[in-house]
């Protein structure tokens, strides 16, 4: 796929997808609204933690979003998947970027506006989530990518990052 598409396919998924699940649903819980079931002197510090997650999740996905285009040639979508498998930048450090960066940014509200059912659709989430990465992802990735793709696997982990980058 010409990078140009790629880019306006993925911005407009990027708006959809973690848009929905990571800005809307939770705005549909919470409101946005402050509560806390500790008192103040002790949900600002949590309140600041969870803006730092947030705002991490944004730049993860950021990242993740334009590394399919421009190294991957292609977009997050199932249905135009990148051409070549993408590997650099946080890639190096932990497969699922992307969905890290979701829980991050969906954990930072639970913190920002002390709302434990945010929490609890957290937990939800990562069912089918998971799911998803394990019995379409994975193996869709293996049929496309074969070795490169059981290579990059076995050395870099699913869900939590590394600590030094996977070098191929």
């Amino acid at each position: 796929m010409r990078r140009t598409p790629a880019a306006v396919v993925s911005a407009a998924f990027f708006a959809a997808a973690p848009g929905t699940v990571a800005v809307l649903v939770p705005y549909w819980i919470s409101g946005w609204r402050m509560r806390g079931p500790f008192p103040d002197p002790v949900m600002i510090p949590l309140r600041a933690l969870g803006a730092i997650l947030v705002l991490a999740g944004l730049a993860v996905l950021v990242d993740a979003f334009v590394r399919f285009v421009l190294e991957g040639l292609g977009t997050p979508i199932p249905v135009a998947p990148p051409d070549r498998l993408v590997i650099g930048g946080l890639y190096r450090y932990v497969r699922n970027p992307m969905y890290a960066a979701v829980f991050a940014a969906v954990l930072g509200q639970a913190m920002i506006f002390g709302d434990p059912w945010i929490l609890v659709y957290a937990a939800v989430l990562a069912i089918p989530v998971y799911s998803f990465v394990r019995w379409y992802e994975e193996p869709d990735l293996r049929r496309r990518f074969g070795a490169d793709y059981d290579a990059y696997r076995s050395h870099v982990p699913g869900w939590w990052p590394r600590v030094h980058p996977y070098q191929p």
